[in-house]
């Protein structure tokens, strides 16, 4: 990873003209095509499978009367007057009439027609006309709900002054998120971090360019998802909200490491370079453990989550992809301009350190000075917020929730001031009554057993169809849609079923809005649970691959629980007890959005790992590279502590910009990623984690031996690069040779083992070949051809470095096996022939002197002379050490034997392998010039006679 992004980074700094053109040209591409493709965001939240979303769509083709979206209209009498008395009364009939005659409108019910009951407050006050519309609340769009308002004021017109009427219902559901001045307030503390992080006005506005940049085409795709998908409207939000967030910090990330760089005296062209490779590897990784996180939301089998977390995944995947090519693109465009300028000298002549390293030195030395105490606090402390979220309550928005003065807010507040809370979310059972001889009976019967049911506040309409195969009971209950109790009636309506079944033969079901939104409630509870699981068994096993350590990720993912403990906690406290609720701009008190936690966890997963990974990575760099275990962790938590810092502030006041004003559905959201951050950030990771890891020393570090080998391995910090990067121009610039090796070993399978080799050197130029046998000889070719990683020594296949360009290796080098117990596995004669057509650059041919007859032997022989003449190197393992009939007249080679290598290097033989051997190894200079082969004679037996022995 680390050394594709760096040749990546390398040629977008080189082609920034380019790659800028590339980022905008797609910008106005997909705009475009957004603006011809665009449809509307539809925020029906559905449950495919549900009972509830069963019954609602069959409604749609047993009672059409019924099914579209409902809305209401509340309209209260002057004080003193009564609602049921002129002028109201004929007012309200001709106002349900010329409802009656508005475009979509289905059916529009007067609160005084006949058979219609519960329409009418108690205290004569207030009266409910229903409004039935032909279609989906995203099919309707405003001009629908313009109509119904200019009807709803006409009719206040006309009325008694004093006289209140406001529309509401499904139709004016809290439908959207928007955007206001006060989310720009995040950007602006972002850039002021940006400035005193980076130290350079053109850096820190960097950042913003490629966030917001990233936001855009986000947005756009997701506009142009309206045109093929259903995407709910709370979806451009979340993708803007975690888009700018991440967007700024992967930026932050790698603009400060490549300023750290040229400081060290690099070119800005290294310095984009190796930023890209280094702090860009992490990049890359956390934000797959946010896209994994987020693309794990649809394990809650809820359409319209899955497509908010597949839209948001994809902002962030855009975030990183612009990360590692538009980045050092801009650094490619201020170039030597970014330099940090010196920073000021003591009087001695020594750095003056930064006062950010000071600052921080003191945060850690505290953190890890009495580490257990400090890890005990913080465990006692966020796990008293255990307490609150356990009593964290859950919902889809309604009408209760919306903006203070909307159409909808007032409607929900009048129907619950004069009818009730149960008012605002109605209930429906269907029932099947086919099979009924005296279908209005039993419908009025089914109301009576409807009626006694705990919760039940009334039955305000109970009829069959026209065709009389359907019924429909409107049910109110007793609490608010998102009152848990609420819940509960709709559990013991479902109960009925059995009962139902047995005294009419009906079969029923318990549907409507609420009924719906309850089941999307109850499933994503019961999907929590298996997601949680999801990513916890993620964050372990991610970080045991990363850090090579048992303790650093289970402390993580411990960390990382606290984390979202604490921030359900704060939630409850603000969003349920009214705690600093004037302070967020909360309105009302009550249940969450459903999908918070879930949301939560899913992105806090991503971002807490991000915070892991760059402090714990170089933590892990300086223990490998010598440093005692708590010299390491001071060290590590110095090098990243100002840039996390300064990402986790950004983070805060990005999502903490969402809080005080706007919609419901978003402000729990913002509140809890803001809360999760800071304490995930500034508590956990910079302070329980040095704690811990200092807590630990060497421990921390620890991974069994056989877990270590079966593990892939993630070069996040960059020591691959540096490797590959040291090794450019080793032997020396610009070398011929197609194999150059020093030192190689290979230990055997089994501790205690004699190695397979050990001090073994190579060095073959074009056209040259080597003959290996012995133990190891076959293992040899396998790390020759990029298929096998050694334990010692460097070597360099053509000018790839190994093991880090072993992929390129082993996509050029086909590895001949010539004999094989698995004829799969054997090179047949087609193979050998091909070959022989168009030889690889080093060809590598295993049990080359055991073919299993004449043809073989002589295609094995046309391919290595074929081989040589092309100028390729030509490596041959053998079972004997006289077995070089292969090997084509007049050519020499050297002769390797790999079991006079099997001892420790300091105590292996001198000359070995290469012509004139090959570095320190064999006593001999390296290079093209060095003295001539070990051993070139060669044998003139015919090769017929060499098949099943050897010379």
């Amino acid at each position: 990873m680390s050394s594709f992004l760096y040749e990546l980074g390398r040629a977008a700094f080189r082609r920034r003209k380019t790659v800028a053109a590339i980022w905008v040209a797609l910008l106005v591409v997909l705009g475009g095509l957004a603006g011809l493709l665009a449809g509307d965001f539809d925020d029906d939240f559905t449950l495919p499978g549900s009972e509830s979303q069963q019954a609602l769509d069959s409604l749609a083709l047993t009672f059409p009367e019924v099914s579209g979206t409902a809305a209401q209209v509340v309209v209260v009498a002057a004080e003193g007057d009564d609602i049921t008395a002129e002028p109201y009364r004929s007012a309200l009939e001709d106002f349900a009439d010329d409802l009656g005659e508005l475009d979509s409108v289905n059916s529009a019910t007067s609160p005084f027609m006949d058979g219609i009951e519960g329409v009418i407050s108690d205290d004569d006050r207030a009266a409910l006309v229903n409004i039935q519309y032909d279609g989906a609340v995203a099919e309707l769009g405003d001009p629908v709900k313009d109509a119904l308002a200019e009807a709803t004021d006409a009719l206040v017109a006309d009325l008694p002054e004093g006289t209140q009427a406001s529309p509401g219902g499904e139709l004016f559901g809290v439908t959207g998120v928007h955007l206001s001045w006060v989310e720009a307030i995040g950007v602006v503390v972002a850039f002021v971090v940006l400035l005193f992080t980076l130290g350079s006005l053109r850096a820190a506005g960097m950042p913003l360019v490629t966030a917001i940049l990233g936001v855009a085409i986000g947005m756009v795709l997701i506009v142009l998802a309206t045109g093929f998908f259903v995407v709910n409207s709370t979806t451009p939000m979340l993708a803007l909200m975690l888009g700018l967030a991440v967007g700024i910090d992967y930026a932050l990330f790698i603009i400060y490491r490549a300023r750290d760089l040229m400081a060290d005296g690099h070119s800005a062209e290294e310095a984009a370079a190796r930023a890209t490779a280094t702090s860009g590897s992490a990049v890359v990784f956390a934000g797959t453990t946010v896209i994994i996180a987020l693309v794990g939301l649809s394990v809650a089998g809820i359409p319209f989550l899955t497509v908010m977390g597949v839209a948001a995944a994809i902002t962030v995947a855009i975030a990183v992809v612009i990360a590692v090519t538009l980045v050092p693109a801009l650094l490619g465009f201020g170039g030597e301009k970014l330099r940090p300028k010196p920073r000021k000298a003591r009087r001695d002549g020594t750095e003056k350190p930064r006062l950010d390293r000071r600052l921080f030195g003191a945060w850690e030395t505290i953190a890890t000075k009495v580490p257990a105490l400090t890890v005990v606090i913080i465990i006692v402390g966020l796990g008293l917020f255990a307490i609150p979220a356990q009593r964290l309550e859950l919902a889809l928005p309604n009408n209760g929730g919306a903006e203070a003065g909307t159409p909808a807010k007032e409607s929900y507040d009048l129907i619950e001031e004069h009818f009730g809370p149960g008012f605002n979310g109605p209930l429906v059972m269907t029932a099947g009554i086919i099979s009924s001889t005296d279908p209005l009976g039993d419908m009025e019967s089914l109301a009576e057993d409807i009626e006694a049911v705990d919760g039940v506040h009334s039955v305000v309409m109970a009829t069959p169809n026209r065709t009389a195969d359907t019924g429909i009971v409107q049910i109110i209950p007793e609490f608010a849609p998102d009152d848990h109790r609420t819940n509960q009636v709709v559990e013991d309506l479902r109960g009925l079923a059995p009962q139902i079944e047995d005294d009419y033969g009906f079969d029923t079901a318990v549907t409507g809005y609420t009924a719906v939104a309850i089941d999307v409630s109850d499933q994503l509870g019961k999907a929590l649970l298996p997601f949680g699981i999801f990513v916890v068994g993620l964050s372990v096993i991610l970080l045991t691959m990363v850090f090579r350590s048992i303790w650093v990720p289970i402390k993580a993912t411990v960390g990382y629980l606290l984390s979202v403990v604490t921030a359900f906690g704060v939630v409850v406290l603000v969003f349920h007890d009214g705690w600093l609720s004037s302070i967020m701009g909360v309105a009302q008190t009550g249940p969450v959005i459903s999908f918070l936690p879930i949301i939560l966890m899913g992105i806090l997963f991503g971002l807490a790992m991000d915070y892991e990974l760059f402090l714990v990575s170089g933590m892990r760099e300086a223990y490998v590279h010598g440093a005692g275990a708590r010299e390491a962790v001071r060290k590590g938590f110095l090098g990243s502590a100002s840039v996390v810092t300064a990402a986790a502030v950004i983070m805060i006041s990005v999502f903490g910009a969402f809080v005080p004003v706007g919609e419901a559905i978003i402000k729990s959201i913002a509140l809890a990623l803001a809360v999760g951050v800071f304490v995930d950030a500034f508590i956990v990771r910079m302070t329980l984690v040095p704690a811990v890891m200092a807590l630990l020393g060497d421990r921390a570090w620890w991974l069994p031996k056989w877990l270590e080998r079966i593990m892939p391995h993630f070069d996040v910090e960059g020591e691959g690069l540096f490797h590959q990067v040291a090794l450019r121009d080793w032997p020396q610039p610009d070398s011929p040779y197609r194999v150059y090796g020093e030192g190689l070993g290979l230990d055997a399978a089994g501790a205690g083992s004699d190695p397979l080799f050990d001090g073994v050197d190579v060095a073959l130029l074009p056209g040259e070949v080597l003959v290996a046998t012995g133990r190891g000889s076959g293992h040899l070719l396998l790390a020759l051809s990029g298929r096998l990683p050694l334990d010692r020594g460097e070597l360099k296949i053509g000018r790839e470095v190994m093991p880090e360009q072993a992929g390129r290796v082993r996509s050029r080098t086909p590895l001949v096996v010539v004999s094989a117990a698995d004829p799969a596995l054997t090179a047949g004669p087609a193979r050998l022939r091909a070959l022989a057509q168009d030889p690889p650059a080093l060809l590598v041919v295993d049990r080359a002197d055991q073919p299993a007859d004449p043809e073989s032997a002589r295609l094995v022989t046309a391919l290595v002379a074929a081989a040589v003449d092309a100028g390729s190197a030509v490596v041959l393992a053998v079972s004997h050490p006289q077995a070089d009939w292969m090997v084509p007249a007049r050519t020499s080679y050297t002769f390797l034997d790999l079991d006079d290598h099997r001892r420790a290097p300091d105590s292996a033989p001198g000359a070995s392998a290469g012509r004139g051997g090959s570095g320190p190894a064999g006593g001999r200079p390296a290079g093209p010039d060095a003295p001539g082969p070990a051993d070139g004679s060669r044998g003139d037996t015919d090769h017929a006679q060499l098949i099943g022995g050897t010379r």
